[in-house]
């Protein structure tokens, strides 16, 4: 019994160590934590919406919740997309899960650049599906923000298909 109070107090006592290198990674993301409001155009046609991303699970994920509306425009009816992302770390990299109201799930490897100024999230290379890129970039304003999401079908380079100023509301 005496052994396992030994190795339990070794355990413990090695908890912040071997939880660092993960939170190091998940610090390069901290400038995106809060709620946000913006306005974008594109392909979609203009658009405003909100998003917060907030850890949960005691800082072991990164969740992105998200909606953009669109107005009515061009014989197109006004629409609502909502979206859930989940950023997590496996196999030491940091990955996240994508899904929304159209039924897309994307699964994304998760870069943050070196000098943590932006973090881009790039979509793994599926047969037959176009590749998506998702940039979040810092401004010198920490409650600003700039996203750009492109897409690029097979083969192809990627294009802007919406550019968006985001505005920290909390």
């Amino acid at each position: 019994m005496r052994m396992f109070w030994t190795i339990l107090t070794i355990f413990l006592s090695l908890q912040p160590y071997l939880q660092q290198p993960a939170q190091k990674q998940f610090d390069a993301l901290s400038f995106l934590v809060g709620h946000w409001t913006g306005e974008g155009t594109g392909t979609p046609g203009t658009s405003e919406g909100e998003f917060s991303f907030e850890w949960d699970l005691s800082h072991n994920i990164l969740v992105r919740r998200s909606f953009a509306e669109y107005p009515a425009a061009q014989g197109r009816p006004a629409s609502r997309h909502d979206d859930l992302m989940v950023v997590f770390l496996e196999a030491d990299k940091l990955i996240a899960d994508y899904f929304d109201s159209e039924g897309h799930v994307i699964h994304y490897a998760v870069n943050p650049a070196p000098d943590r100024k932006s973090v881009e999230f790039l979509s793994e290379p599926l047969s037959g599906s176009p590749r998506y890129r998702l940039t979040y970039t810092k401004s010198a304003d920490p409650d600003l923000l700039k996203l750009t999401f492109e897409i690029a079908n097979k083969g192809d380079a990627f294009t802007r298909y919406i550019d968006a100023t985001l505005h920290r509301i909390r």
